[in-house]
């Protein structure tokens, strides 16, 4: 405060008008203060001995000054010298007062202004009336010539302070306006009379009860808003009174004050910082309606740094919440009322308040324009998120009957903001968890960024949440949805996205002495996309599952939303934040070897000069927990690294275990694979109709799945090797020696003396004829020992099953062991090998193939 504020009284004693003499036996009957060293007291009351004390020096110095004009008019000669040096100082002291007062008002009031010092000790609110408020204020005042630059001014301030000692005011009416809004009235304030030295040092300790009336309303909601705002730099306030001075005895007349006071953001009091110590929110019956409502019982603890006492009557108020723009409207929630409160100066300060929630407005939840979120989201948003959420408070505007108007008026003017401290729910979620899993590959004629174009995933979402312990009423999870980051060992998979709305169910539990409130939260969820945006990463999880043997886990973050019923209605919680777990199980050790397809029908559907294009049926046994289904997948066969052809599945559902007659289609093309594909599919061929153990390798590429290439190129990275499957019809001979057993030629029989021989031949397929348009073949003994050669040229078929050959031309090698061997075996049976090179034709394709046959029993006929 500067010292112009401090010293409105002193100031004023510069601008007095001539005061009027006090007549013979004049007295001040009420004095207010004293120079003695005790606390005067301020309510009216007199100090019988300090009157008496007072009348008497007055009534002698009277008595002397009239016996001494009577004496000098008879008796010259007897004059009372100390009667006259009495008077003759009291009239120097006199013209002393009136000499600084009349003739140096400014330095006075300049000495006034920069020496005074004012120390408030306390300031207490004694009781509201109904038109303001009784004020009990405390003080100690005392000039301080040291504070005073110019030296001039000092010394006359100390002189005029040593000449008049007391100096005091009658009662008094203050006027504060706000000069900076056109002179709007703030407040007004009765003083009662007052006395204080005024000498240099001398402290005065002053204590008086002052009647506080507040202004306009409008005036008051003017300072606060610019105030709680932030925005008020600095304060002007105008003072006017019109005050009854006077020296002693010596009145000094009325002056008229007008002081204009700046106070600096600095110097005006702040909003203490504060803790909310108590936050409960329980279903109540609501008065007068058969349902119920959610009672919120809150207390704020806070400091109170100044010297201010005051009780704070029970007050009602209204909790709102911001709309969607800051030009909007609040929108009101909630009534409050609170406890008496006791403020005493340096002391903690504790506010009960109890709130009640009646009804969910609409306008709270109603999407703002051009936004996906409502008042309440962005609400949610920061509180959930652990951010002070803003919550704005102000007095009702018909609170209680006792309450005064004019307090209403004020407090249902001002509208406080209030951070409500946000509660994070980082660590409320126990357990996040996806059971149950099914994956779906990705539609391949998606466009890109379409869901349909990710890897979808389908389970059961198990969550496990603690309720803080401030809810205390019922909580109904009837929807979920969520987007989520999906980690394999801290590294980013992809992303989940579950934009639709998911069914769920809820199970609340209390808290036991044991345990913690917890809510259930279950939702089955289908098709949800996932999206890989790290293939690498798809590829450690795929050989981790392959592999690894043992359970991978799934780190998962997400934010969730929530379709919550109480009480009070649906309301919708975004961004919830949630972290957990998805326990992808292994697949069985011998994966590769169970998965072994069993080919059924085989059709030919198409063929060219280098391609076959076929269809089968496969029965398959999937090993894995997992199901899947598969709406269009292309994986490339391989032979020793080379690709040969391609299997496409189309709309298939694999289930766990047993899957029979799924239909694929397949490619034949080695051609694909270029010059060394050709080689390699021939040669793989042979070495299948020759009862080979044959395997292809099975491999995604980025074509796998088109609306997905880095997915079919993380997979690529996996080879799966198969055996060929064969065909088993049981009708091979138990008696072969040899593991290797005859394919495509089932036996055969020899004709002596026609030296021609016929074979029956199993064709794989069962639709189809083959034909083989070139046969160059010998038949061995012993693996080594020649029998005879056949060279046919001429086409014959081989149609679906088993088929005999026409006889064939037989050139028998005479001389060799061989053939020696079979004319032994002449009516009976003997196991052959065979060598040879066979063209063969399916429609349009031709391929030269190479045969190896062992142990093939061979019947001798003459």
């Amino acid at each position: 405060m500067s010292d112009s504020e401090r010293s409105p009284l002193l100031a004023a004693a510069g601008k007095s008008k001539a005061p009027t003499p006090p007549s013979d036996g004049s007295l001040e009957s009420t004095p207010l203060l004293s120079g003695s060293d005790t606390t005067p007291r301020y309510d009216g009351e007199q100090d019988d001995i300090a009157d008496a004390d007072a009348n008497a020096d007055v009534a002698s110095i009277t008595s002397h000054a009239s016996h001494a004009s009577s004496t000098k008019s008879t008796k010259a000669k007897s004059i009372r010298w100390p009667s006259v040096i009495a008077v003759i100082v009291l009239s120097l002291i006199t013209l002393s007062i009136i000499v600084v007062a009349f003739f140096a008002p400014a330095v006075v009031e300049e000495y006034a202004k920069q020496a005074a010092v004012i120390e408030p000790t306390n300031l207490s609110l004694e009781s509201i009336t109904a038109d303001g408020v009784r004020a009990r204020i405390q003080l100690k005042f005392r000039l301080d010539g040291q504070r005073v630059q110019n030296e001039h001014v000092r010394r006359v301030g100390v002189a005029t302070g040593w000449l008049v000692r007391n100096l005091g005011s009658q009662e008094t009416k203050i006027n504060v306006y706000l000069p900076e809004h056109d002179d709007v009235l703030l407040g007004s304030a009765s003083v009662p009379p007052l006395v204080g030295s005024i000498v240099e040092g001398q402290t005065t300790e002053v204590d008086f009860v002052a009647e506080l009336i507040p202004g306009n309303a409008e005036s008051v909601r003017i300072i606060a808003n610019l105030w709680l705002g932030g925005k008020l730099d600095a304060l002007q306030l105008l003072g006017k009174a019109d005050v009854q001075l006077k020296a002693g005895i010596i009145p000094l007349g009325t002056h008229s004050i007008a002081e204009v006071f700046t106070f600096e953001a600095k110097e005006l009091p702040q909003v203490p910082e504060y803790n909310i110590t108590k936050l409960n929110f329980e279903e109540e019956p609501f008065p007068g309606h058969d349902g119920k409502a959610i009672a919120a019982e809150v207390s704020v603890q806070a400091f109170n740094k100044y010297p201010l006492s005051v009780n704070v009557p029970e007050l009602g108020f209204e909790v709102l919440i911001p709309g969607c723009d800051a030009n909007d409207p609040f929108i009101l929630v909630a009534s409050a009322v609170t406890s008496t409160v006791a403020v005493r100066p340096q002391s903690d300060v504790v506010v009960d308040a109890h709130g009640l929630v009646k009804e969910i407005p609409k306008l709270l939840t109603r999407l703002c324009p051009n936004s996906d979120s409502s008042p309440l989201d962005n609400f949610f948003k920061k509180y959930l998120g652990g951010e002070p959420a803003t919550v704005f408070v102000r007095g009702q505007e018909q609170p209680s009957t006792d309450t005064p108007e004019w307090l209403t008026d004020i407090l249902s003017s001002i509208t406080v903001p209030v951070p409500f401290p946000g509660k994070s729910f980082d660590n409320l979620i126990r357990n996040f968890s996806l059971s149950d899993v099914d994956f779906t590959l990705p539609d391949p004629f998606a466009e890109p960024g379409d869901p349909d174009a990710d890897l979808k995933v389908s389970g059961t979402i198990q969550v496990f949440a603690a309720l803080p312990s401030e809810m205390n009423f019922t909580l109904n999870v009837s929807h979920v949805r969520a987007d989520a980051d999906v980690f394999y060992r801290t590294k980013k998979l992809g992303e989940l996205n579950l934009e639709q709305w998911q069914k769920a169910n809820s199970t609340q539990y209390a808290a036991a002495k044991d345990r913690e409130a917890m809510l259930h939260i279950q939702s089955f969820i289908k098709d949800a996309p996932l999206n890989v945006t790290d293939g690498n990463v798809l590829t450690d999880v795929m050989q981790a599952l392959l592999f690894g043997g043992e359970e991978v886990i799934l780190g998962i973050s997400a934010l969730v939303e929530v379709r919550v019923q109480t009480i009070l209605g649906q309301l919708e919680l975004k961004g919830v934040p949630a972290e957990g777990k998805i326990p992808v199980k292994p697949f069985s050790k011998d994966l590769i070897g169970s998965v072994v397809p069993k080919v059924g029908n085989i059709d030919i559907i198409s063929t060219t000069a280098d391609s076959i294009t076929l269809e089968a049926t496969v029965n398959v046994t999937n090993p894995s927990p997992y199901s899947a289904h598969i709406p269009w997948l292309s994986i490339h066969v391989l032979s020793n690294g080379t690709t040969v052809g391609e299997a496409i599945a189309k709309n298939l559902d694999v289930k766990t275990g047993n899957n029979t007659n799924l239909v694929v289609s397949a490619i034949w093309n080695p051609s694909m694979g270029g010059k060394h594909g050709v080689k390699q599919g021939r040669d793989l061929l042979s070495q299948y109709i020759s009862g080979f153990n044959t395997t292809v390798t099975l491999r995604t590429h980025r074509g796998s799945m088109p609306s997905q290439p880095l997915l079919g190129e993380a997979l690529s990275r996996l080879n799966v090797t198969v055996a060929a499957p064969h065909d088993d019809d049981g009708d091979d001979d138990d008696d072969d020696d040899d593991d290797e057993q005859p394919h495509f030629i089932r036996d055969a029989t020899f004709h002596v003396f026609s030296s021609t021989a016929t074979f029956t031949l199993v064709s794989p397929l069962q639709h189809n004829t083959l034909y083989i348009d070139r046969v160059n073949a010998t038949a061995l003994y012993n693996h080594t020992e020649p029998i005879g050669r056949i060279e046919y040229d001429l086409p014959f078929a081989a149609p679906p099953g088993s088929s005999l050959t026409p006889k064939l031309p037989v050139e028998w090698s005479l001389d060799s062991v061989g053939y020696e061997r079979l004319r032994q075996a002449l009516g009976g049976k003997l196991k052959l090998d065979a060598h040879a090179v066979v063209d063969v034709r399916l429609g349009e394709w031709t391929e030269e193939l190479w045969y190896i046959g062992k142990g093939i029993g061979a019947s001798v006929r003459i």
